[in-house]
This record gives structure tokens, C-alpha cells and sequence, in this order.
């Protein structure tokens, strides 16, 4: 097999599906009316040529769909084709899974051409659901067993992302620290970012289920139905997750706040108390003649008393005031 294409099979339309291990090989098959399915590498420069040479009855707009550098989740019916577009959790070595990955597809009824530029795990699912003779028996199969594949894959990165939220709630209540803004903020951008590319890929599938396409049967529809309802639960809980982070991260900055507040009240009655404590002792303190108990040996424990005193009075002010 070539570096341009990555695998490819013939599907038998019972499930299972034959690997093609020679490149002229699959590029026949391709054209024939025997469902195909080839894999492509976006990244080789030579996979634009080798789809204009080897389908050269796509419309230019399809290849150029095929190989766009940025996409997003969508679905371009063209005849009795469509160009497909899905995005997948990024499980790869060292990724961050909201990195989602896509895939590109070109289907119709008797070939599935797939363009990826990183490896995709819902992929090689299909790849051995083939292999193991319980695959996909035509091509709206496929797609509907991609898609389950890929939502499969995204299910635990939320649930993840919801029990992260559900602990950083709890250490607020209990423990509320400033460096838990960290973890705030990395919840709401994961779920901001995921959320980007599944809104659209909801509406790509709610697209898909309710299309004329002649490969797209009544069976695969129930499917996409399911898949979609699915999808538009994940959506719901990205925007739950957010609007929580988002409601923790407040709750955060008003416990700051009123600790904040509370140790400034604290300081300010502090200074209240002191403040007449060291007018008088200021007073008092300057070295001039005249000054009332220079001469008098106890005047100094007097003088304290008379602090205690007022620091009593002040005391009992602020109480009936109700300043704490």
C-alpha cells in the first residue's frame, strides 16, 4: 500500500469486508458498484493528485472539502452523494482529548472515501468490526456506525469533565482556596472547545437523518435518530458544565470577597480602637514643661488604667452600635 492511502477495504455487504493490500488494486474498486472504502492521508501531497486522477468525476469543491486545512462538522449533499465532515476526542499519546480530531468523508452508494490527519480511534473500531464480519452492510451503515464510534469515544471525556466540576464545587464549599481558579478555568475552556465542534456536529447529523440520500435507509435513519439525540444530550451537558464553572468560579471570587471584607472590617475596628489610645499617648508623650503627673511617680500606671478605660468604653460603643 502506498503512503497516500493508509487502508482500504472492499465491503461484502454482510458485515464483514476484505482488506486491499494493492494499490491499483483499490483504485479499481473504487470505481466499481461494489461498496469500497479507501483511507487517505491528508497530509501526503500526493493524495490531491491521486483523487483527481483516481475520481476524477468529483466535482473540484469535493477535493478541496476532502483536504481543507480547517473544518468544521457538517454535511454538503451533492447528487446522490454527500461530503461529510465529524470531529473525534483526540485520543492519541500526550493530546488533550477536546484537541478533537477530524475525519472527512466522501459517500455515496457504492464507495466511502475517508481523509484523516491523525490517527482516529473510531476508525480502527470500524477496521475491526469489518474484520471480525460484524460490520457495516452498506454505506449509510457506515456513517451511522462511525458516528456511534465517535460519540462513544466523546461520552467519558464529559462524564470526565462533569466529575472535575462536581469536585471543584465541593472543595469550594468545604476548602476555598484562590488556586482552585486554575482548575475553574481549564473546566470552562475544555468545555467551550468541545462544545464548538459538537453544536455543529449535531446539526450535521440532524441533517444527515432527515436526507433523501438513496444509501441513507429507513434503518440507518433510527440510527442517526439515536445518535442525534445523544449528540444533543452531550451539547446540553457542555452548556451545563460551562454555565456551573462559570457559577463556581463567581461563588469563588464573593468567599474571597467576604474574607476579604471581614479581615478589612477586623483591621478597621482595630485602628478604631487604637486611634484615641495613640492621640492620647502622643499627646502625652511631647517633651514640653507642664506636662500633668511629670511628678508624680504612679501617674504612669494611672495613665494606663485610663487607656483600659477607654479601650472599654470604645468597646462597649461599638457593641451597642452594632459594629461587630
Amino acid at each position: 500500500m502506498s503512503d497516500t492511502i493508509l487502508g482500504a477495504y472492499e465491503i461484502d455487504g454482510a458485515g464483514g469486508g476484505t482488506a486491499i493490500n494493492d494499490v491499483k488494486i483499490a483504485s479499481q474498486k473504487i470505481k466499481d458498484e461494489q461498496l469500497a472504502w479507501v483511507q487517505l492521508d491528508r497530509s501526503n501531497p500526493k493524495t490531491k493528485d491521486w483523487l483527481k486522477s483516481e475520481l476524477g468525476y468529483l466535482d473540484n469543491f469535493v477535493v478541496e472539502a476532502l483536504l481543507a486545512e480547517e473544518t468544521r462538522p457538517r454535511v454538503t449533499e451533492i447528487n446522490d452523494g454527500a461530503i461529510i465532515i465529524l470531529r473525534g476526542v483526540n485520543l492519541n499519546k500526550d493530546a488533550d482529548p477536546e484537541d478533537m480530531v477530524s475525519i472527512r468523508l466522501w459517500v455515496d452508494k457504492f464507495r466511502i472515501i475517508s481523509v484523516q490527519k491523525r490517527q482516529l480511534k473510531a476508525i480502527k473500531d470500524v477496521e475491526e468490526k469489518l474484520k471480525s464480519g460484524t460490520g457495516p452492510t452498506d454505506a449509510g451503515q457506515f456513517v451511522s456506525m462511525l458516528v456511534s464510534r465517535l460519540f462513544e469515544r466523546i461520552e467519558p471525556v464529559i462524564t470526565e469533565l462533569d466529575e472535575k466540576t462536581d469536585d471543584v464545587e465541593e472543595q469550594i464549599l468545604e476548602k476555598p482556596n484562590l488556586s482552585l481558579r486554575e482548575n475553574i478555568i481549564d473546566i470552562r475552556k475544555k468545555a467551550i472547545v468541545l462544545r464548538r465542534y459538537m453544536a455543529p456536529q449535531k446539526d450535521a447529523i440532524g441533517q444527515l437523518r432527515v436526507s433523501d440520500l438513496p444509501w441513507v435507509t429507513a434503518n440507518t435513519k433510527r440510527h442517526l435518530q439515536e445518535n442525534y439525540d445523544r449528540v444533543l444530550r452531550y451539547v446540553e451537558d457542555l452548556d451545563a458544565i460551562r454555565e456551573r464553572a462559570q457559577i463556581v468560579k463567581d461563588e469563588l471570587a464573593n468567599i474571597m470577597s467576604d474574607r476579604l471584607n471581614k479581615n478589612m472590617y477586623i483591621l478597621s475596628v482595630i485602628a478604631a480602637i487604637f486611634l484615641p489610645l495613640g492621640f492620647l499617648t502622643g499627646l502625652l508623650g511631647i517633651n514640653i514643661g507642664g506636662m500633668p503627673g511629670a511628678e508624680n511617680s504612679e501617674a504612669f500606671w494611672i495613665f494606663c488604667g485610663m487607656l483600659v478605660a477607654v479601650v472599654i468604653a470604645q468597646v462597649l460603643v461599638f457593641k451597642k452600635m452594632k459594629w461587630f
